[in-house]
């Protein structure tokens, strides 16, 4: 964690190159101060990027101080310039809310070349989308104005960053506006997901690429020419197991799972779907995320013939999430009721389409008995091979019923579910989807 010694030691490193500029004295290097040894460190030991250099450290430090001292530029500019005034040269800009410095992109340019013109045009390099801090989002310039110079733009430091830097953690994103996704989790076991063996026989397939894949990747032929990501699509009736799935492919693979909450990414603003979806992906490729689409239809539906303006711009928001989705480095799981209703481009390029059916009598026989709750006993003139074969009801909906059998058993003084309850909670079930029972 970057401590106040640190904070000072970078101070003193700004105050040699002020130094040398105001006063023409040599400036301290870099790589032997501790600031850089423990940024370097710091981002290594979490696997956010390997081989810092020392510009790149010194770029981030001055994007890292205002969070810690909103006063640290001014104080340092005031030690030169007492009794004010300009000093274009050091760049800088005024936040919204905060009143302090914070630095651009000409900052950098300042501290790493003073007025050398080749070494500053040189700076512009480490803020390239070539360079790994951009790729892996470390820092990387604001858009400065129309018009403005690049450099003007404000260095950004990634929220990962910045929460390792100064609380040596990493948390969770929060759900909200700009990061339209949740992150979802199970308690079940793969020992409790049921479902039809042609099923099962796709997720194997899944597996052995979450698996092996990074294997595959470092062959010098097929790097070249397969793309690292993989796409699958669920689809089947609701309550099938479609999203427990994806939860389960995270859990055993050590990979955090978030579902893409369609109401908030859907936009009636032109471009705006597309930025709110692009926040996900940018920070999903970054830490290995599995991304879940869940009633993908709304946003991976059939193109639709241009009639109309909003044909046109929904026409491009699907075209964008083709091409998104595609390079995504990671597994991506759209979910829908019928593989119909997605674009056929997007079908093409499917690396698996897997289908989730309504569970037959043995399977649902499979999931009764593994759903029944281990403290409350059952009546035993229940057959549950009768109850399987008869009433055609998802996994979704036992869990439902088994949920609301065990709660009335619990309520009675001698807890016991009866075949009477089973009865009235299938007959609740299918009322909800309006369905007769027999």
């Amino acid at each position: 964690m970057i401590t106040a010694p640190i904070i000072t030691g970078f101070k003193k490193y700004l105050n040699s190159k002020l130094d040398a500029y105001f006063k023409n004295v040599k400036s301290l290097p870099a790589a032997d101060q501790p600031f850089f040894r423990e940024v370097k460190k710091l981002l290594e030991a979490k696997t956010l990027l390997k081989n810092l250099n020392e510009e790149e450290s010194i770029v981030l430090m001055l994007a890292l101080v205002p969070h810690c001292d909103p006063n640290f530029f001014n104080s340092i500019i005031t030690e030169y310039l007492p009794q004010g005034g300009d000093f274009a040269e050091f760049g800088g800009i005024r936040g919204t809310n905060h009143r302090g410095i914070l630095p651009t992109g000409e900052t950098a340019q300042f501290i790493l070349a003073g007025n050398d013109l080749n070494k500053r045009l040189a700076v512009q390099q480490i803020f390239s989308t070539d360079n790994a801090c951009y790729r892996k989002r470390i820092f990387w310039l604001e858009a400065p104005r129309d018009g403005e110079p690049k450099m003007s733009g404000r260095i950004i430091l990634g929220n990962d960053v910045v929460e390792l830097l100064t609380a040596e953690t990493i948390s969770k994103p929060d759900f909200s506006s700009d990061f339209p996704a949740k992150l979802i989790t199970t308690k079940m076991e793969w020992k409790d997901l049921v479902v039809h063996p042609e099923t099962a026989a796709h997720l194997e397939h899944i597996k052995i690429w979450l698996q092996h894949n990074q294997t595959l990747m470092k062959d010098e032929v097929l790097k070249r020419k397969i793309k690292p990501g993989y796409k699958a699509l669920f689809f089947g009736p609701p309550g099938t197991g479609k999203t427990l799935t994806a939860s389960l492919l995270g859990k055993y693979f050590d990979k955090d799972v978030y579902r893409i909450d369609l109401s908030t990414v859907v936009s009636k603003y032109i471009g705006e779907t597309e930025k709110n979806l692009e926040r996900v992906f940018a920070a999903a490729e970054q830490k290995n995320w599995i991304l879940f689409f869940d009633e993908a239809d709304a946003l991976f539906g059939k193109r639709s013939g241009v009639q109309s303006s909003h044909d046109k711009y929904a026409n491009q928001e699907v075209s964008y999430l083709l091409q998104r989705v595609e390079d995504f480095n990671g597994l991506v799981i759209l979910a829908s009721n019928y593989k119909s209703n997605l674009d056929a481009a997007f079908i093409r390029r499917f690396n698996a389409i897997v289908p989730f059916p309504m569970p037959n009598a043995d399977e649902r026989y499979s999931i009764w008995i593994k759903s029944l709750p281990s403290g409350i006993a059952v009546d035993t003139a229940i057959d549950w091979k009768h109850i399987s074969k008869k009433y055609e009801v998802t996994g979704s909906s036992i869990l439902n019923i088994i949920h609301h059998i065990s709660l009335k058993a619990v309520a009675k003084k001698e807890p016991v579910i009866t075949a009477s309850d089973l009865l009235e909670g299938i007959r609740r079930e299918f009322e909800k989807e309006d369905k007769l029972v027999n």
